[in-house]
């Protein structure tokens, strides 16, 4: 196939930090155009990347016939709605992730994919990077050895830290306010509660999502108990992933790094990937397994694509697989799973603040 043109909505800083760096520097991508609200900001991010197209909305760039695909960065309560119109006008698309703020908007989102034939893939790039791929490999390698043994228990802690990490690449702004968005929200959550889960979706939806790759779980999760704080962040969740005791371990430090690991337990030793800072390029996470059982061992093997960033190999992923055919790993149907659970957390903790 030749080029993949691709069309841009949002110029703000994961578009001009991340996303579209990252496309514009793939051979096989020829960036088109770009949506901005903003008239001012979107004048200098055209310039900037040297885009030949800008409009003024996603329905603007959705109706240009000669693109193929978007991607999509904005506000967590507006993508959704953004991938769902740009699906129904024939594009494939790339979103920033949660891909909805609620299971319905999710569930219309999926609905707009069957319609229109094309396919929706989520940025949880957490699963593309090298050192998680060869975690993932490596575990489903023992559970078809047994070498260590059953699985027995994985938890991820994530306190976070410093996730922009100095990274230097340049940022257009200008005074222009940023574009309000919608109060899309689950039915059931009062509303004085939107911004706390909004902000834990949005942090701990990566985390959940990777446990249940690495579980092999797909919708196969239970939320089993829950403790957070009154923040409606900080505490532990517990779930059953595919038959599996998991726990997720929320909070925040004062880190001048990054503070988050994953961890799957056998009866007879462990892996732990170690997670970079999100916006550290070209370091990929890094990976401990210990063999226990008669000789004791840990090894801490390398992927082969080891200066590589989660974020770039993600958006190789994306062009590849739109051009192939081949399934997303990170599909609009998977993804959902992660939104449900969410929902879930947060009536049981609503339940026990009395709230509902």
């Amino acid at each position: 196939m030749g080029k993949l043109r691709l069309g841009y909505v949002g110029g703000g800083f994961m578009a001009q930090k991340v996303h579209l760096p990252n496309f514009a520097s793939l051979p096989d991508v020829d960036l088109l155009a770009l949506a901005e609200v903003r008239e001012e900001l979107g004048r200098k991010v055209q310039d900037r990347f040297g885009i030949p197209r800008l409009y003024r909305d996603h329905h603007e760039l959705a109706a240009d016939p000669d693109i193929d695909a978007v991607a999509v960065s904005a506000h967590f309560a507006l993508q959704g709605d953004i991938a769902r119109d740009c699906l129904l006008a024939g594009k494939d698309v790339f979103m920033e992730k949660p891909m909805a703020v609620s299971v319905e908007q999710g569930e219309k989102v999926l609905q707009a994919e069957r319609e229109s034939g094309k396919r929706l893939m989520i940025g949880h790039m957490k699963r593309y990077d090298a050192g998680n791929e060869l975690f993932k490999a490596t575990l489903d390698g023992f559970r078809e050895s047994g070498e260590i043994g059953p699985i027995t228990f994985a938890r991820n802690h994530g306190f976070c830290g410093d996730w922009i990490c100095g990274l230097d690449t340049p940022m257009d702004s200008t005074e222009e306010p940023y574009p309000p968005a919608p109060t899309v929200k689950p039915d059931w959550l009062p509303k004085e509660y939107l911004n706390s889960y909004l902000g834990y979706l949005q942090q701990y939806c990566h985390n959940v999502n990777l446990l249940r790759w690495f579980l092999n779980a797909g919708d196969d999760v239970t939320v089993k108990a829950v403790d957070l704080d009154k923040d409606g962040y900080t505490g532990v969740v517990l779930f059953e992933m595919n038959g599996v005791r998991a726990s997720l371990e929320s909070g925040s430090i004062s880190h001048y790094r990054w503070d988050e690991h994953t961890q799957v337990y056998g009866k007879h030793g462990w892996l732990l990937t170690t997670a970079p800072p999100l916006l550290l390029k070209n370091v990929p996470a890094e990976v401990e397994v210990y063999r226990a059982g008669e000789t004791q061992q840990v090894t801490r093997p390398i992927p082969k694509d080891r200066w590589s960033w989660s974020y770039k190999r993600q958006a190789e992923y994306f062009v590849r697989a739109v051009q192939s055919g081949e399934p997303f790993r990170t599909s609009a149907e998977d993804t959902l799973t992660d939104v449900r659970i969410f929902e879930e957390i947060y009536r049981i903790w609503l339940k026990q603040q009395g709230a509902l």
